[in-house]
């Protein structure tokens, strides 16, 4: 599950620099739709490997 959440974060900043047009190459790039979805999958993908790592201690 951390593995899950650490690719789910790095999933959503991908995104947002893709929405921000900091990565090009995509039909997402410079899409603000993008740069919103991203900082929440973010998010999520890090309260889901800190939750993990909470839950085995």
């Amino acid at each position: 599950m951390i593995g899950l959440g650490a690719l789910l974060a790095l999933t959503g900043a991908v995104w947002t620099l893709q929405g921000l047009g900091y990565i090009g190459g995509s039909f997402m790039s410079g899409n603000t739709t993008w740069a919103i979805i991203g900082p929440i999958v973010l998010v999520a993908g890090l309260a889901l490997a800190v939750w993990t790592l909470r839950r085995r201690s």
